[in-house]
């Protein structure tokens, strides 16, 4: 079973779209752990290596996308969890996926995305530990 790790870094505190992803995917078989709003990199990191996490998607509308998103990938460089996979989603705009894609980011997801391209992604990209 893919195990998923669903975040909200930084101060953002819109949280519906990452609720729906979530649902969707453990909806679809897998096990999700959602850790809610207001999380740093560090706590993402570390709550996907204790749960033994197989993929992280991230959730930003704020804009910090580039930072939240670059110091996750760091971490789990670091933890030596960089075979944990890295997406996300929310308001990024289309200029910065690149960067994002050359960061580590496995995948960005765009408004509009529907839940059943991110359910077939993540089982298409995502084998279980």
């Amino acid at each position: 079973m893919i195990r998923v790790v669903v975040a909200k870094p930084g101060l953002d505190g819109h949280d519906r779209g990452a609720k729906v992803v979530a649902r969707a995917l453990r909806d679809a078989g897998m096990e999700v752990i959602y850790t809610g709003l207001h999380q740093t990199p560090e706590q993402i990191v570390e709550a996907a290596i204790q749960e033994d996490a197989d993929v992280v998607g991230l959730s930003v509308l704020s804009g910090a996308h580039l930072t939240l998103f670059a110091r996750v990938v760091e971490l789990l460089e670091e933890r030596d969890a960089s075979d944990i996979v890295v997406f996300g989603g929310g308001i990024i705009p289309e200029d910065d996926i690149p960067q994002l894609e050359a960061l580590g980011v496995a995948k960005i997801f765009t408004p509009g995305a529907t839940t059943t391209e991110i359910v077939d992604w993540v089982r298409t990209n995502v084998k279980p530990a």
